[in-house]
């Protein structure tokens, strides 16, 4: 790959002004380079291979546009992050499939020719079991992430076992990833979401391309911070140890008040409690409502966060899993002890015995995976986190809501 900009798009590009305004704005701001191997985008480079000159020129736009999206909507950057959080369990063909699906209905929504054959998002979704296959704008209400997560779900409960369709899918739609996350590239957000923000209304004002076609677009680069992260400040906050009132240490204040009483002969001032650290070693618990759709990926990401909490604070850690009733308790020891809970699926949701067994065991958190089809028992003394896996209707009268959709 050389320095030099990349003669194999400059037809392409060229003509991109007339085509896609919205677009032409953003590819000024892509590196655009040839080199040796299929055309591809890493970071905010994109590589134009040998093939690329083969298209026509209306498909050679619409692979550009598609690349530039790539580039604009931070998909390198949300891969890598994506499998830093997900680690062994992160599937990467199936990221790039999403990626590539939701950038190619926007680009047919706003009349771009796509090289043939080419995935997109609606023939993806109607593969998906259990979820309205007949939504009004997908483009909308579904992003990379998303629809990545859907892909990657587990069939049946067993994480090795995915969908079978998705595989035919792609064998059928002759599937290449075309995505990377090699190298270093620009990872601000807020800069990229501003350009794609200014790009849009440049096409709206202009009538074609993908900016009056994407009047909502869900995948837009915002800032958003990964629920973990969320959840390991929330627990850290709540088993810190911090200094509490006790009245077997008098303040300092009292005491001098009291010595100056004593020397002056006067009425001695009411007692007044100190500050001293809580001896009590904290509490962690974590109830799964395994009647919801908490997915075994989310538990161990959770679990994962509140051992590396118990390591750094000395907290007692047990998880249990609940329907109607406790059915599973255990110490969480290791990820091994996730093995011992019971996750069977089905039935209804109680959260009473929850909240009675945390009254015994007098938590500093309670942690629940839940979708809060369930009715709320009174406020607890003890913080409360709501983990539900997508957005809820209402939010609950207590506690802190986390929602894990990212």
């Amino acid at each position: 790959m050389s320095g030099l900009h990349s003669r194999r798009v400059r037809a392409a590009l060229a003509q991109m002004g007339d085509v896609d305004p919205a677009i032409a704005a953003l590819a000024l701001w892509c590196t655009h380079r040839d080199h040796d191997g299929q055309t591809e985008t890493t970071g905010d480079t994109i590589l134009y291979g040998p093939s690329f000159t083969d298209l026509s020129i209306p498909e050679q736009v619409g692979l550009t546009a598609h690349h530039v999206m790539h580039v604009a909507l931070r998909h390198s950057a949300r891969q890598a992050e994506m499998a830093s959080r997900l680690g062994r369990q992160f599937k990467p063909k199936l990221y790039a499939l999403a990626a590539d699906a939701i950038i190619n209905e926007a680009l047919i929504a706003g009349g771009h020719a796509l090289p043939r054959p080419t995935v997109r998002a609606k023939e993806v979704i109607e593969l998906l079991p259990g979820l309205d296959t007949i939504a009004p704008n997908i483009l909308a209400d579904w992003d990379t992430d998303r629809l990545y997560h859907a892909l990657a779900a587990p069939l049946e409960g067993d994480p090795s076992q995915t969908n079978p369709s998705i595989d035919d899918y792609m064998m059928k739609r002759r599937f290449a990833p075309d995505l990377s996350s090699r190298g270093q590239f620009e990872t601000q957000s807020d800069i990229w979401s501003n350009r794609v923000d200014q790009a849009l209304d440049l096409g709206r004002s202009a009538g074609v391309g993908i900016g009056p076609a994407l009047i909502r677009f869900g995948d837009l680069p915002h800032a958003t911070i990964p629920w973990e992260q969320r959840l390991r400040r929330l627990m850290a906050k709540a088993v810190s140890d911090v200094l509490r009132l006790s009245h077997k240490r008098p303040a300092s204040r009292w005491i001098a008040q009291e010595a100056q009483a004593q020397i002056t002969d006067s009425t001695a001032p009411a007692f007044q409690p100190g500050l001293a650290r809580d001896l009590q070693r904290p509490r962690i618990v974590i109830a799964v409502d395994t009647s919801s759709s908490v997915t075994d990926t989310q538990l161990e990401l959770f679990a994962a966060e509140a051992m590396g909490i118990q390591r750094r604070s000395g907290a007692e850690c047990h998880l249990f899993g609940f329907d109607t009733d406790i059915h599973s308790q255990t110490r969480l020891d290791s990820l091994e002890s996730l093995k011992q809970l019971d996750m069977r699926r089905g039935g209804g949701t109680d959260l009473a015995p929850v909240f009675a067994t945390g009254r015994r065991l007098d938590p500093s958190v309670l942690i629940i995976l839940t979708d809060l089809d369930a009715p709320l028992p009174p406020i607890p003394r003890y913080d409360v986190i709501w983990a539900v896996p997508s957005p809820v209707r209402q939010a609950p009268s207590f506690g802190t809501l986390l929602v894990m959709d990212r």
